[in-house]
């Protein structure tokens, strides 16, 4: 596998380029850092943020669900093939 294919080949099965998925993958990150520190501050304090790592979560679930599946196999088991 070239070293060109390895950056492109997973954007491009979810029709998108290395870029739109970098962009994609790096909002996606900090949706779920929110998430996590929403949590974190929750387990501390229950009265806050009652709601907001599981609505966080759900909203993750439904924008990647819509999307094309990608290749079965990670980069790891194609870079070992």
């Amino acid at each position: 596998m070239t070293l060109s294919k390895l950056f492109t080949e997973h954007p491009a099965s979810v029709d998108e380029t290395y870029f739109g998925h970098m962009a994609f993958a790096a909002w996606f990150a900090s949706r779920l850092f929110m998430a996590g520190g929403a949590a974190l501050v929750h387990a501390i304090l229950p009265f806050l943020f009652e709601t907001t790592a599981s609505r966080i979560v759900r909203e993750l679930y439904e924008r990647t669900s819509k999307r094309t599946p990608a290749h079965a196999g990670g980069v790891a088991e194609k870079v070992a093939a």
